[in-house]
């Protein structure tokens, strides 16, 4: 009897760690889906702490790590959340291979450790980056944040260097086709139609077409952009890039 009541025990309190996972899981992500990445960052690390199997766990503690180190870490600091988003991301493609959001965050974690990489490093990692966007894109064609990585991606590319250009060619055997401004734009363009309330599309946008000389077409993005009222911390420095950019402009 006593050895019953034990199995019952366990089983009810594995329950009970179920359901309380299951609560603070739907507020975490629902912070996710409203930018609050200050507000769920904890959450999804408690959350890992509890159940580290859990692909939801995993992908959007990724996301979050990605996020918050941008947002909030201090500058040595960056990179540490970057390389835990980094490793959380492919955990979650080893969980579950056919995760679009996980792909999407593994390509998300590799663009921030980019940003304060090596010509080699960024080289190596960008052609990387373009196998998970793809990735991501096959398994949902809705994924605004991918075509976002995808117009970085092609803005990045078409925006190399000589020197860089000759180490993609010689060392790396070229990159995926694309990389023009271009296919930049298509890509902005697609996840403004899904998400045309998202600032920071329209102000990479703005960027891309800044980048291509074309003022008039800049302006009236970075214009655009500025006509959606700021909701989240992405929307706040779109807001001062849209800004920036203006008075580069005027």
């Amino acid at each position: 009897m006593k050895k019953l009541l034990f199995i019952i025990s366990i089983i009810t309190s594995i329950s009970a760690i179920a359901q309380n996972n299951e609560e603070l899981y739907a507020k975490a992500y629902k912070l996710k889906l409203e930018y609050k990445y200050k507000e769920a960052f904890p959450m999804f690390q408690k959350l890992l702490k509890s159940d580290s199997s859990n692909v939801n766990y995993v992908q959007y503690g990724s996301y979050c790590y990605s996020k918050y180190g941008f947002f909030y870490a201090p500058e040595t600091e960056k990179m540490k959340y970057y390389l835990t988003a980094e490793y959380l991301a492919k955990k979650a493609i080893k969980i579950n291979e056919n995760s679009a959001d996980a792909h999407f965050v593994y390509a998300m974690a590799l663009g921030r450790i980019n940003e304060n990489a090596s010509s080699k490093q960024k080289i190596t990692n960008a052609k990387l980056i373009r196998t998970q966007v793809d990735r991501a894109i096959a398994l949902n064609s809705r994924l605004a944040g991918a075509y976002h990585i995808l117009g970085r991606w092609h803005r990045t590319i078409a925006g190399f260097n000589a020197v860089e250009k000759v180490m993609i060619n010689s060392f790396f055997g070229g990159v995926p086709p694309g990389g023009s401004y271009q296919d930049a734009i298509k890509s902005f363009m697609t996840a403004i139609s899904i998400e045309p309330k998202y600032m920071n599309h329209q102000y990479e946008l703005a960027q891309t077409y800044y980048e291509m000389g074309k003022e008039l077409e800049a302006k009236m993005w970075a214009k655009k952009a500025l006509e959606i009222t700021p909701s989240n911390e992405d929307d706040n420095k779109a807001k001062k890039d849209c800004e920036e950019l203006l008075k580069k402009l005027n």
